[in-house]
């Protein structure tokens, strides 16, 4: 890269750091660490959720089958607008009217402390694995952009590039750091940063993408046949409803993603914070998903998997690569900081706080941040192994299909259920994990029972009907198997009644909720859009044939901040942001 790439890089990733850090004095307590106070505003809970589904995955995996399927990546992706519209209209609000800090807190009151068990201990090693697998991702696609001279200590001789490993620690290092220090309220923050820088440089890039291939005409002549249908190859209709129905439960129930529910002041930010992440999803996929849509006709013999960043810099002037650089980052860094902070949560509210007993909130503070730490480094640990394990590129859909369904279904039935128990958790969990296993890697092609003579015919069709099956093991099969459970659970469950009794004991949750954050989220955001203009201004003398474009995007950036700042100014912070619940 250009020494203005690394200059915007090492700008931007300071910045990010420096919000952390400045958000770190609202956390005076775990409420504020991992709930925010219940005081985000709706929509700083709606753009987080929203960049909590990206990751560099998100570039490698959907920009792959955006080059070699065209329209095919982004009405999957759609589906994680219809998805979230539904958990908007069905699920979110209940999480707010639970009254719980954590969706730990949910499940181990509805359900019992072994389903939270089960359920902290699943759930942790799904997401700390596939977490792990993102942040080695990004450092794969990042690692190819940073040449490094000789003899400096985090360079790669093989590569002349900078080291995988040291990427992977120098990138999840600065997340853990701002995580650890600023909480849920930096996840938020800078979140909602990211959401702007990521979507600032896609917009950047496809005009001159477009340019570089002919224009739009000249793009859809020399796009291949099917280019622009919404179905194709292995992507069925039956693959997409499908995978709209696992990410209803997924966003609904899925602990980053209960969280943004809980952390707002009332069921209707939860909801237009949901409705939010939906619209968003419903329109922006084809806008960031075009460049490697469009790399396919200007280099068709091109690595799929490197489609997005190869289109990127055959287009972005100088300095304008350390954006992409950093709007990858900020897609990984979501993710990740968005697990840190659930899941050290979890650790410290639900397992760490019922052993000790009550300590004071400096107490919890510090155990919190240790957990995030903890966390972090067994995370950039495995980060580190990926390399020996093979790629991740399949890992990610097949454990969706597999697992999301069969583990989340319980807990949003139980929000509707009154006589559903904790033995609904593990009948459903582990019996969809064991028979989703059984048909993908035992009877699937090339599995381990296809010899079995008896089997061979049920193998067969399997493997000729591989996404119906898919279907049926990872959503039908599961919900089929809660109505089963259903129907022999008779009476109240006792988690009803903890519930109710929480319930009781805070009136205030709805009635009043806590004192709004005011302007400062806002004012957050104007700052830092401010602040990139100006990182980039300089760019304008490096680049001579680009500069009318770098002035239009300086200036785009520049007035959205001041637009943003004086909106903010019109927040009073004596009054809660949101309206009053209905």
């Amino acid at each position: 890269m250009h020494p203005a790439d690394w200059f915007i890089l090492i700008a931007y990733l300071v910045g990010t750091v420096a919000v952390g850090v400045w958000l770190g004095r609202m956390v005076k307590s775990t409420s504020d660490l991992f709930s925010a106070g219940g005081r985000s505003p709706w929509w700083a809970s709606g753009l987080s959720g929203f960049m909590t589904m990206f990751s560099a995955n998100t570039f490698v995996v959907w920009g792959s089958i955006a080059f070699d399927l065209g329209m095919v990546a982004v009405v999957i992706n759609l589906m994680y607008g219809i998805a979230a519209l539904l958990a908007g209209y069905f699920v979110a609000g209940k999480w707010k009217a639970l009254g719980v800090a954590t969706p730990a807190e949910y499940i181990r009151l509805r359900f019992g402390v072994g389903a939270l068990h089960f359920y902290t201990w699943s759930m942790l090693v799904l997401r700390v694995v596939g977490t792990a697998g993102a942040l080695y991702a990004l450092a794969q696609i990042l690692v190819a952009l940073m040449p490094l001279a000789e003899g400096n200590p985090l360079r790669d001789d093989a590569t002349g590039n900078l080291s995988l490993s040291s990427a992977i620690l120098i990138f999840g290092g600065i997340v853990i750091l701002y995580t650890m220090i600023g909480g849920l309220w930096a996840v938020l923050m800078t979140d909602v940063v990211q959401f702007i820088i990521l979507n600032l440089a896609v917009l950047f890039v496809v005009p001159l993408a477009l340019a570089r291939a002919g224009g739009i005409a000249s793009f859809i002549e020399r796009a291949p046949p099917d280019f622009f249908t919404a179905t194709g190859g292995n992507y069925t209709w039956i693959f997409l409803a499908g995978w709209c129905a696992i990410h209803f439960f997924m966003i609904g129930a899925d602990w980053a993603f209960a969280q943004r529910f809980i952390c707002v002041p009332t069921r209707r930010d939860a909801r237009k914070s949901a409705y939010l992440f939906g619209g968003l999803y419903l329109v922006s996929p084809l806008l960031w998903l075009l460049p490697p849509m469009i790399h396919r006709v200007t280099d068709p013999a091109a690595d799929p998997e490197q489609a997005y960043i190869l289109a990127c810099r055959a287009v972005l002037p100088i300095g304008m690569t350390g954006l992409m650089v950093a709007a990858m980052f900020s897609a990984t860094a979501s993710m990740v900081s968005s697990q840190l902070n659930v899941f050290s949560g979890v650790l410290t509210h639900d397992l760490y706080r019922p052993l000790v007993g009550e300590k004071d909130s400096r107490h919890m503070v510090r155990v919190g941040r240790f957990f995030t730490i903890l966390i972090g480094v067994i995370l950039i640990g495995i980060a580190l192994q990926i390399g020996n394990w093979g790629g991740v590129r399949d890992v990610i859909i097949t454990t969706t299909e597999l697992m999301v369904v069969a583990l989340f279904a319980p807990s949003i039935w139980g929000m509707f259920s009154k006589s559903l128990r904790g033995s609904a958790v593990w009948i459903v969990g582990l019996s969809g994990f064991a028979v989703g296993a059984i048909v993908r890697f035992g009877l699937g092609s090339g599995g381990f029972l296809t010899g079995v003579a008896p089997l061979a015919g049920l193998a067969g069709w399997i493997q000729e009907n591989s996404t119906l099956s898919k279907t049926f093991t990872g959503v039908i099969f599961p919900v089929l198997l809660l109505v089963l459970v259903q129907l022999f659970q008779k009476g109240i469950a006792p988690g009803i009644r903890r519930l109710e009794e929480l319930a009781a004991a805070g009136p205030a949750r709805e009635s009043g909720p806590a004192p709004s954050p005011g302007s400062l989220p806002a004012r957050i955001v104007g700052w830092s859009l401010l602040f990139c203009g100006a990182i980039h201004a300089p760019l304008l003398v490096v680049n001579e044939r680009d500069r009318i474009a770098l002035t239009i995007f300086v200036l785009v950036v520049v007035l959205s901040g001041m637009l943003v700042l004086l909106l903010a100014r019109r927040i009073s912070p004596e009054t809660p942001s949101a309206s009053h619940d209905i």
